[in-house]
């Protein structure tokens, strides 16, 4: 990607250098950091999210989070500040400044396409943090993966996710960490334009398994608009360069839920499918990088 020299964001909040202390155990002397191994498996971006083990990713990424963390008996935390500057590497110092210039880089995109429509974009903020951080939804822990929280409006990333990607998802580039970003904005339209809440509302009068499906068509939605963006990013500002979009294109088959499931435990169940398979992330996220219309990204009525 042709990123560097492009304008930042002003909407990026760095919590790198805020602790906070080990979280709190659970009823009957289970510690909740033991339990979250066992509770949170990757099963992609989801949002790039996750997906968590019998509870269902639409209310860990894109629903309540903390009533799902609540009920688990994961409290806040009390929250430190380091004394002195925030201790980075280049590489992670070079990292975020590629994020905040992604995110401005989706604040062009969407605050055209809303003003088209006669609309105002509201931006979201991003937050970098280590380990865990405190948000709307509830406190979350690293090893959940990026994720949006509606309640705040905010996306939120530990940049040591990305090695993960790399090197757990064999999805590396510029263009796939690019994905990652596009994808929660992508959230963040669906808050903005009302179709999150419908879902949640819906999800609500479902059993499980037609639960999980609106929750597929939510984050292939989410895809799509990813879709969208890089569409824009590469015909209006010509960020992409030569293999961005394979980049794109490996990283979301990589975490599609059939693949995942095959790797983790051997076989598919499409039932406890949340995010959709391989094969349909790549397709909504072509349909959206192909059309450059937001209208093209009814995975709902498709």
């Amino acid at each position: 990607m042709r990123w560097k020299g492009n304008r930042r964001s002003d909407d990026i909040e760095d919590q790198r250098h805020m602790r906070r202390s080990k979280l709190g155990a659970m009823g009957g002397g289970g510690g909740i950091m033991r339990l979250l191994p066992m509770v949170f498996r990757f099963l992609g971006f989801k949002g790039t999210a996750i997906l968590v083990i019998g509870i269902g990713a639409y209310g860990l990424m894109t629903g309540n989070l903390g009533a799902i963390l609540g009920g688990l008996g994961l409290q806040s935390a009390p929250v430190t500040q380091s004394s002195g500057p925030l201790q980075q590497t280049e590489s992670e110092k070079e990292l975020a400044d590629f994020v905040s210039v992604v995110l401005a880089d989706t604040e062009e995109t969407w605050t055209m396409l809303f003003n088209k429509r006669g609309l105002t974009y509201k931006k979201p903020r991003l937050v970098l943090f280590r380990d865990v951080v405190q948000s709307a939804c509830g406190m979350a822990q690293s090893a959940m993966g990026p994720f949006y929280c509606p309640g705040d409006q905010k996306v939120y990333i530990d940049l040591g996710f990305y090695d993960q990607l790399k090197n757990q998802f064999n999805a590396p580039g510029d263009f796939a960490q690019a994905y990652v970003i596009a994808h929660e904005v992508g959230h963040h339209i669906q808050t903005l334009n009302g179709t999150s809440a419908k879902v949640q509302a819906a999800r609500k009068r479902l059993d499980k398994v037609e639960g999980n499906k609106l929750s597929v068509l939510q984050e292939l939605q989410a895809d799509c608009l990813a879709g969208v963006w890089a569409y824009h990013a590469n015909h209006s500002r010509q960020l992409l360069e030569s293999g961005d979009i394979e980049e794109g294109l490996r990283a979301a088959s990589a975490i599609g839920d059939d693949t995942l499931q095959k790797q983790s435990q051997g076989y598919v169940s499409p039932d406890s499918f949340t995010h959709g398979s391989a094969a349909q992330r790549v397709r909504w996220f072509k349909t959206g990088f192909e059309s450059g219309d937001m209208k093209s990204c009814n995975t709902f009525g498709s």
